[in-house]
């Protein structure tokens, strides 16, 4: 017998309330109707997290899509796939992918009015973006169909991105004659410094924002600016970068130059400047100018040029800010020769805090505790030259002596093994990064500035210079996931005014080159068996003692040189996972390599070769498989004769009946 006509009108309302707007696969005819540019409308407001960046602020429904409110497209699949398509794309094409499909799942309302974005900024996005889908295996989103959801320029269509694009606001306008990316090379008071980075934070609001860590002792914020494609959270495998500048109060270039580097990246993301946009896009860039707000005071009261050596080096306690943290190096070649010896997340000891701790030293180590850094450096002056861990010399007296750590040497001894070779070594890496695209670094003249570091590449591991105890590059890797390099801006520590713009320009590249350097190495996401993350399990590589863990979400990066390593994943209750991964020498972009743990007693007994598991495990770099049977990372990932979904269509799993099969290629 036929279904009750109640029965028929409420599937009929399930099916609509489920099905998107109209998708071509289901159309009997092949196609869709298209929509009119403009539709009346109720306008409300706008309150999509996902889109909360939009360049319209009202909205109306039901939407392009036919969804009739906003919980019912929180729920969608296509709001979800907008939500994490930064993280399954590894950064390409955001936030302009996620503003395109904002403009159809939640459309432009003004004047009670539905705008339909434009379809040539459609079709230029899909033409860029294609390979990126391609890379994965997903086919285009249906609701990011050109010719379905888009109108033409005659039709009256808007440009769902002109906020990136956009200049700066009326209140924010440059003086007359000066182009977009004007900087004023000057000193910064710190109350014009702040002006200037909150200015830059509000001029790129969608990219960046500033945020305090902490107070100096004399009461001045420690103002950071903070720059990534969703400023103000963490994103999965997205590498976390911090510059700190004028941790001495005196020594004031760097404190500049981070200044002059935020609105150069503000500046430049917006003008399309295809390099820094693919870094923000992929990096959580941290910028915190003065370390020293107070020193600095002191050191500009005499004013360049004739500040002393020392004057305004220290905080407002008279503290040497980078003698002031905790000293883990003494701790770490007491304990070296000992089987089992901890080299990496060495804990702070009880007495020291029984000294003297300046708050600007503890605000650093809690901003470390709440962000998984990768990558950092510390700029400071009075030479010429770029130095690495450790700084403290393992020398018995502490005379300078080559020390260091143990990402610098093979195997498992910290103290009978020879260095590895230049190329091979992590540290050095970083600091050539640098050293070598900085024109006077590289200069041949032993006259000049920083000219007895020529012989050494103008880079030098820092106990072999100098030997000092409480050094934060020191703590940032014994206590960390952070590596960090001191690079020496020149020989004059408060440059005069006319100086600033050549110092500026011989330190854009390499500050560049050295931030891109995060993306190196290995990253991916450790989880258990169910895809749930496991916080703070440890990523060991053979031959070198020194462990990184993995963050909150259970994703990780391990800065590694090129090269086969064997790479560990091990978490407490759980049972270790082993891969093998080669890390080619031209490879500029980390290989995801992830870990599935299983709980120690229901692991497989043998492991037999077979065909690769799709799934969150990810693959290794280019030219080694991870294990026995999967492919190198890159390669393209069909289905198998079982018919299991793709590595990515475990973040859409829960959605049930509603999952997107419309991503599926195959």
């Amino acid at each position: 017998m036929p279904p009750p006509p109640l029965l028929l009108l409420l599937a009929a309302l399930v099916l609509a309330a489920a099905r998107p707007g109209c998708e071509p696969a289901w159309d009997p005819a092949g196609g869709c109707p298209r929509l009119a540019a403009v539709d009346s409308a109720t306008c409300v407001d706008l309150q999509l997290r996902t889109c909360s960046d939009a360049a319209y602020n009202q909205t109306a429904f039901p939407t392009l899509l036919e969804h009739r409110s906003r919980e019912v497209v929180e729920s969608s699949s296509e709001y979800v796939l907008l939500s994490v398509l930064h993280h399954l794309l590894e950064g390409q094409c955001n936030p302009d992918l996620r503003l395109l499909g904002c403009a159809v799942l939640a459309p432009r309302c003004q004047g009670g009015q539905v705008r339909r974005p434009c379809r040539h900024v459609c079709e230029g996005l899909r033409e860029a973006c294609q390979p990126a889908f391609d890379a994965i295996d997903m086919a285009w989103p249906y609701f990011l169909d050109c010719g379905r959801y888009f109108a033409s320029q005659q039709e009256g269509c808007y440009d769902p991105l002109e906020k990136l694009r956009g200049g700066l606001d009326e209140e924010e306008a440059l003086p007359s004659g000066h182009p977009a990316t004007f900087i004023h090379f000057t000193h910064h008071s710190y109350a014009q410094m702040v002006r200037v980075l909150k200015r830059t934070a509000a001029r790129c609001a969608h990219i960046a924002k500033t945020y305090s860590i902490g107070r100096s002792f004399d009461g001045r914020e420690l103002l950071v600016l903070e720059l990534s494609s969703r400023p103000g959270q963490h994103e999965l495998m997205e590498p976390e970068v911090k510059l700190i500048g004028n941790i001495h109060g005196n020594e004031v270039a760097g404190r500049e130059i981070l200044i002059y580097l935020a609105q150069y990246l503000c500046s430049e993301y917006l003008l399309g400047n295809d390099r820094i946009q693919r870094l923000l896009n992929t990096t959580r860039i941290h910028l915190l100018p003065s370390m020293n707000p107070d020193g600095y005071e002191v050191a500009a009261a005499e004013g360049a040029g004739y500040n002393g050596w020392t004057s305004g080096r220290q905080n407002a306690q008279n503290l040497d800010l980078n003698r002031n943290f905790p000293d883990l190096t003494s701790e770490y070649y007491r304990t070296a020769s000992a089987r089992g010896a901890r080299s990496d997340h060495i804990a702070i000891p009880q007495h020291y805090w029984w000294g003297k701790v300046a708050p600007e030293t503890k605000a650093i180590m809690k901003w470390m505790r709440a962000v998984p850094f990768v990558l950092s450096a510390s700029l400071h002056g009075g030479d010429l030259v770029v130095s690495y861990p450790f700084d403290f010399s393992k020398h018995p007296q502490e005379e300078k002596m080559f020390s260091p750590t143990p990402d610098e040497k093979a195997g498992p001894s910290a103290w009978t093994l020879v260095p590895l070779p230049p190329e091979l070594q992590m540290f050095k890496l970083l600091a050539r990064a640098y050293a070598d695209v900085h024109p006077m670094m590289m200069d041949r003249s032993e006259n000049r500035c920083g000219g007895n570091f020529l012989k050494r590449g103008s880079i030098i591991n820092g106990a072999d210079w100098y030997s000092f105890t409480g050094g934060m590059s020191d703590f940032n890797y014994l206590h960390s996931n952070c590596f960090e390099i001191t690079v020496e801006l020149g020989c004059v520590k408060f440059p005069p005014e006319e100086a600033l713009y050549t110092l500026w320009q011989h330190n854009k590249e390499p500050l560049l080159n050295f931030v891109e350097m995060v993306h190196r190495g290995i990253k991916g996401v450790v989880m258990d068996k169910f895809g749930k993350p496991v916080k703070n399990a440890r990523i060991s590589v053979k031959g070198i003692r020194h462990d990184i863990t993995t963050a909150p979400d259970g994703d990780y990066w391990r800065l590694l040189p090129p090269g086969s390593h064997i790479v560990i994943a091990q978490a407490p209750g759980y049972s270790k996972v082993i891969k093998k991964v080669t890390i080619p020498a031209r490879m500029k972009r980390a290989g995801r390599v992830d870990f599935i743990l299983q709980p120690l007693g229901t692991g497989p007994k043998n492991f037999l070769l077979g065909p690769r598991r799709n799934g969150p495990g990810g693959a290794g770099p280019h030219g080694e498989p991870e294990e026995p049977g999967q492919e190198p990372l890159g390669a393209r990932r069909l289905p198998e004769a079982s018919g299991s979904k793709p590595w990515w269509w475990s973040y859409f799993r829960s959605l049930g009946q509603h999952q997107p099969r419309w991503l599926l290629k195959y």
